[in-house]
């Protein structure tokens, strides 16, 4: 089959690889242009551009998928089959409807939960015990196409959203070729979604990753696993922004999660209750009663740690508060 793929982040990149593996013609690659990165700010290719040019792939990066020009370009590469996975922008009717086969998108959730940009934090944070990845027909609104085929896998008490994502993106190309596959055997039935039951799952910023103490510690500890790697929950500690990592909770009168019988339940929500580089793990008090472990850290300035060296080399004591 002639496929035009779309894609940016390296979710995608694994459902890209399994396409040529496959032996599908891969006609052509839309992908974000080059953006600043890094600390010196350099231009950098997305990772499926990378991936194009490794492979030989034409290479398309416009910097709004429309226009005569760039529906031109579409056009000319005879495309059957458009293959959107985690592309970065929402595609008009016209250019859905350029291949003869029209449009297919790898959504990483049970469609009709959690549309939009980020259904992987989203399905951490709000503490799902199950997931999965949907191959979809696509269509003018966001998410809202008939679902093709869906693979589901269950949610771990450990999982962060680094950890998932991974995961989704190797299941959502094993469900993209099956998907492919069954379309050419002419043996898929596209099912349309109930809409009443749709969730949402909204792009996360800076504003969302910030930690509420205030919350239960299953709360607080889902929202740091959601959080995990980008954009990285985080928390104020005597002004200077924190983003910790690796929770484990515990709820009132449970003790706090390593097993000590103290809790945070007399303590303001936020209190770093133990500061043990020994063992390293430090104990925050949440609300209800509840505390949560960290093992892992980034102060200010520096690089993903483990809690431990942050302590031996001055981190904060018990009594301090996060904010």
């Amino acid at each position: 089959m002639r496929v035009l793929f779309w894609g940016t982040p390296d979710f995608a990149i694994p459902s890209l690889r399994a396409l040529l593996g496959e032996g599908h013609q891969v006609v052509g690659v839309v992908t974000q242009p080059d953006r600043p990165a890094g600390r010196g700010r350099r231009l950098r290719a997305s990772p499926v551009k990378e991936i194009a040019l490794e492979e030989g792939l034409p290479v398309l990066t416009p910097e709004r998928p429309w226009g005569e020009e760039f529906e031109g370009e579409l056009l000319a590469l005879e495309p059957e089959l458009s293959v959107v996975v985690a592309y970065g922008h929402i595609l008009r009717p016209r250019i859905l409807e350029i291949p003869t086969w029209g449009s297919v998108n790898v959504h990483a959730s049970l469609l009709p939960r959690l549309r939009g940009a980020a259904p992987v934090n989203w399905a951490v944070i709000r503490g799902h015990n199950r997931t999965g990845v949907t191959i979809m027909e696509m269509s003018e609104g966001m998410d809202e196409g008939p679902i093709l085929l869906q693979r589901e896998i269950p949610i771990v008490p450990e999982d962060s959203a680094t950890a998932l994502y991974l995961r989704l993106s190797e299941l959502g190309a094993e469900a993209l070729i099956e998907a492919l596959a069954m379309m050419e055997a002419g043996l898929l039935e596209p099912t349309e979604q109930d809409h009443e039951q749709a969730t949402h799952a909204p792009k996360v910023d800076r504003a969302t990753a910030r930690i509420d103490w205030s919350r239960g510690p299953r709360q607080v500890a889902d929202h740091i696993r959601g959080m995990d790697m980008v954009p990285g929950a985080w928390t104020l500690l005597d002004g200077q922004p924190v983003k910790l990592f690796s929770p484990d909770a515990a709820t009132s009168g449970s003790g706090t999660p390593d097993g000590d019988t103290s809790s945070g339940e007399s303590q303001a929500p936020g209190t770093i209750l133990r500061a043990d580089p020994g063992e390293g793990v430090l104990v925050v008090a949440t609300g209800e009663g509840g505390a949560v472990a960290l093992s892992e850290v980034q102060p200010p300035g520096k690089r993903r740690m483990g809690a431990d060296d942050w302590l031996r080399g001055g981190g904060p004591e018990p009594g301090e508060r996060f904010e």
